[in-house]
C-alpha cells in the first residue's frame, strides 16, 4: 500500500476511483482519519469481502 503521506495527499482522488470501481461504497466508508487506517481497511474488508492484502493491492494500483 502507498505510504500514509502519499495516501493522504491523494486521498480525494483515490476515494473517487474506489467509489467508481465499487459503487456500494459511501463517503462514510471511505473516511480517512489520521491514525485510523486500520479501521478504514477493516470497513472496506467488511463491505467488499476482500482481504487486507487484496485491498492494499487495489489501492496501490489506482
Amino acid at each position: 500500500m502507498k505510504n500514509l503521506m502519499e495516501l493522504k495527499g491523494n486521498w480525494n482522488e483515490t476515494k473517487g476511483k474506489l467509489k467508481q470501481r465499487f459503487a456500494m461504497l459511501t463517503d462514510n466508508d471511505l473516511m480517512l482519519i489520521e491514525g485510523k487506517q486500520d479501521e478504514l481497511i477493516g470497513r472496506l474488508q467488511l463491505k467488499l469481502g476482500k482481504t487486507k492484502e487484496e485491498l492494499h493491492k487495489i489501492i496501490s494500483e489506482l
